[in-house]
């Protein structure tokens, strides 16, 4: 008997609470295990040493689907209790799952055993053994080109129009403590360099098909020299990252983007990463930690790589720096004002005098090109 999209419909995820459970004696025992048990152990206690650099601006990447599987709340405490200062991610985990959220739509539990093209006929999307009300998503997708409508027409870094969305739920939200309206209210800068890889996507083609000669468009150029500005300023980072992919590369490649404006930045002082990717077809997503330090992005005194699904293991690291008390000492960056006030004077001089010297020195010697990293 075939179930009507009601039945289907009708078990809502539910995200993990990490500040309801203590995982202290947990990730304490790992300690003394093997295998990703020590490594997540490990783990925690790099971003603990994140967390307690005075110096350190911490940025974490997203991919993949672990917000909409129910790790949502983690990367909303992340940020509300001043883990985190830079959040790069997908542009689904931001606006298909924390956006859509945020309007009051829910992801629900469900089962990778089902008919595909009835879940089709039944207008019910699928991420494995989750399900989306794709009408839902779509009612996301025209609350996109509505924020899209109401602006200034003009090029906008993923950074802008986010902040946008986080105003816009200031004022409309349902569900009150999403990322974005988090992020927003802590100045906590939100890139998505494949921005229209999601729901944004088709909201803003729709804007500009109505809208041909003046709109709103996004510029992933512009989020690249903001982020790399963030990193200039920041000087020592940290990263926190789960899955790999475009995130993940976009954040380690401001070292070198640094490095190509003339500015010597610091590679990336401390790095974790979660995933499940295999290194041995040499995709980007499964690059280890040591493998970027040698394209001089990560250094490899405090790296981790963690093998396995993040649902698994990120609400037991988080929960453990979390009743640790770690995040206590730690001030909110508030990396956004730095966009709004103009880069740092110490910062934007060091720019402008290292460019000045690299395209003189580039120009001295023409038949000598400048060294192109990954």
């Amino acid at each position: 008997m075939k179930k009507n999209k009601k039945e289907l419909l009708k078990n809502p995820v539910k995200h993990v609470d990490i500040t309801s459970f203590d995982s202290t004696p947990i990730i304490d025992s790992m300690r003394d295990m093997s295998f990703t048990s020590r490594d997540t152990a490990n783990a925690t206690d790099i971003l603990t040493k994140m967390l307690t650099d005075k110096k350190c601006t911490n940025i974490l990447t997203l991919a993949g689907s672990t917000s909409a599987g129910g790790c949502m709340q983690v990367y909303v405490d992340m940020i509300k209790f001043k883990m985190i200062d830079v959040v790069v991610a997908t542009g689904a985990s931001i606006v298909d799952m924390d956006f859509f959220e945020a309007l009051g739509f829910k992801h629900y539990k469900g089962s990778p055993f089902v008919d595909d093209n009835v879940m089709r006929d039944l207008y019910i999307d699928r991420i494995y053994d989750t399900f989306i009300d794709e009408d839902e998503l779509q009612t996301c997708d025209a609350t996109v080109k509505k924020i899209a409508d109401s602006l200034k027409p003009g090029i906008y870094s993923s950074r802008e129009f986010i902040r946008e969305m986080g105003k816009y739920l200031s004022k409309h939200s349902v569900k009150k403590n999403s990322l974005i309206q988090t992020a927003y209210e802590h100045n906590v800068p939100i890139f998505c360099p494949a921005f229209s890889d999601s729901s944004a996507g088709f909201g803003l083609v729709m804007h500009q098909w109505e809208n041909p000669g003046k709109h709103v468009s996004i510029d992933s150029v512009k989020d690249f020299l903001e982020l790399t500005k963030v990193k200039i300023a920041a000087k020592t980072t940290g990263l926190f990252m789960i899955g790999g992919g475009v995130p993940k590369n976009f954040a380690q490649d401001t070292v070198v983007c640094a490095e190509m404006l003339g500015v010597d930045a610091e590679m990336h002082k401390y790095a974790v990463q979660i995933t499940v990717a295999d290194v041995r077809d040499g995709a980007c997503s499964s690059s280890t930690l040591k493998e970027a330090s040698s394209w001089g992005k990560v250094e490899t005194t405090f790296e981790q790589m963690v093998y396995a699904e993040a649902t698994t293991v990120l609400p037991l690291i988080v929960s453990y720096v979390y009743h640790n008390g770690f995040w206590k000492g730690r001030s909110y960056r508030e990396w956004t004002r730095l966009f709004e006030i103009g880069v740092q004077p110490s910062a934007k001089k060091a720019v402008k005098k290292t460019v000045k010297k690299t395209v003189k020195k580039i120009a001295a010697k023409p038949a000598k090109k400048a060294v192109k990293k990954k």
